[in-house]
């Protein structure tokens, strides 16, 4: 049963519509080749890049909040009252 309800959720998502993609295509030419691959080392050639100073402070806020939500994750799943209450429910067997 699983399997079909599988089967039909991939046949669901191939219908999909994804108008951002249709309309970076609608937009571009179709027929244009795809750009050359390059060699691994000389993408590495180029300067390293940098950040300036407003964009640096927006990436350092960004990623504190990312933390701050990280340490709100931390605490147990099951609060220990729940907990408890789960474990007197069940009997060692």
């Amino acid at each position: 049963m699983w399997r079909a309800a599988l089967i039909a959720v991939a046949a669901l998502t191939a219908c999909a519509e994804f108008p951002q993609v249709d309309t970076a295509l609608a937009e571009g030419n179709p027929d244009l080749d795809y750009p050359d691959l390059l060699p691994f080392e000389r993408l590495l050639d180029g300067a390293p890049p940098r950040l300036d100073p407003a964009e640096d402070e927006n990436l350092r806020a960004r990623a504190d909040a990312v933390r701050a939500r990280a340490d709100n994750l931390r605490g147990p799943v099951i609060e220990p009252e729940t907990r408890g209450r789960m474990e007197d429910g069940v009997t060692p067997r």
